[in-house]
């Protein structure tokens, strides 16, 4: 009989940022480098996409019962947010926006 060996659990990679209260750290979605119409862009004329991925979540907004609010969306989400909302922070070469949950338009499915 073969003896069973146990594999380890698979270790999530981590940002090393950890958002804290009602705020998520999101990864934006790289600009598009052709338009419509298949011209390439140069860095100057590319828009800054408002679609993100949800890379890590705060624990959530402090309740006046001393509770945390659930969150609307889960860590690995692609999302749309605000123009505007967030700050960018850039950490170990990549960036990110921290931003709280009210700046997120929507979750995109499938």
């Amino acid at each position: 009989m073969a003896a069973k060996t146990k594999t380890a659990p698979k270790k999530t990679k981590t940002v090393g940022i950890r958002p804290l209260g009602e705020r998520l750290l999101v990864k934006r979605m790289e600009a598009e480098t052709t338009s419509a119409g298949g011209i390439i862009l140069p860095e100057s004329a590319k828009e800054k996409p408002k679609e993100g991925k949800i890379i890590a979540l705060g624990d959530g907004k402090l309740l006046e019962n001393g509770e945390r609010a659930t969150w609307s969306v889960k860590k690995g989400d692609r999302v749309l947010f605000t123009s505007y909302g967030g700050t960018e922070v850039k950490f170990n070469g990549e960036e990110y926006l921290i931003m709280e949950e009210r700046d997120i338009l929507g979750v995109i499915e499938g």
